[in-house]
């Protein structure tokens, strides 16, 4: 199956780059470009791809808004974030709105296409190290409450500790190891850890975890 992707920046050179990586692989296409936030809702509205390579900073209608109305809206096409990580100080938000992963600018080829096959797989995250990286940077930015704070009842004291473990970036093998389990039972545990919790994905568990203060934030 070949996966369609919309790549949306405000930079006509970044969209060129991201387009000539995405059509060097022979199971993606890119459906279409965007310029700003506004058009990168509309052309997934029209086009509904699987994947929108979302900017955070673009004229008019921002890229956290913009991944808000996109996940909210009626297509299934993921977000898959577009950061600097040195600048870049909307990526907690972008979390808050829906986004399932993240990808650097830097990265390389190869990287930039396996962020675009996890996302469109339905999984988060895209690498141990993005992740931490974006706990480490990010989860101390100020957060909305919510006025109906979540809870963690129904879920078992191991599912608890698993979910701890995803807070803190873990994936599924090294929280096998942790825990001496096996990998498959690991992703069991994450599984219904999505389902109990009613999370859109990986991202939203390590969101819950945060904000149950299952996990401290790095200092």
């Amino acid at each position: 199956m070949t996966i369609r992707v919309i790549v949306a920046d405000d930079q006509p050179l970044i969209r060129a780059a991201l387009q000539t990586s995405i059509t060097s692989a022979e199971d993606m296409e890119v459906a279409s470009e965007a310029g700003t936030g506004a058009d990168a809702v509309r052309l997934t509205e029209r086009l509904r791809p699987d994947v929108v390579m979302m900017d955070l900073r673009m004229p008019g209608m921002d890229g956290i808004e913009a991944t808000r109305r996109i996940t909210q809206g009626p297509t299934n096409a993921r977000v898959l974030v577009l950061t600097t990580f040195d600048d870049d100080e909307s990526v907690y938000g972008a979390l808050h709105a829906g986004a399932s992963g993240f990808l650097v600018k830097d990265m390389a080829v190869h990287d930039i296409l396996a962020a675009v096959r996890i996302v469109a797989s339905g999984d988060a995250l895209i690498a141990p190290g993005v992740t931490r990286r974006l706990i480490n940077e990010f989860v101390q930015r100020p957060v909305v409450k919510s006025t109906q704070p979540r809870s963690l009842g129904g879920i078992t004291d191991r599912e608890r500790q698993v979910l701890g473990l995803v807070g803190s970036g873990l994936t599924n093998q090294e929280i096998a190891a942790q825990l001496g389990i096996s990998v498959a039972t690991a992703k069991s545990y994450v599984t219904r850890l999505l389902a109990k919790l009613n999370a859109r994905d990986r991202v939203h568990l390590v969101i819950i975890a945060y904000e149950t203060a299952l996990v401290s934030p790095p200092h």
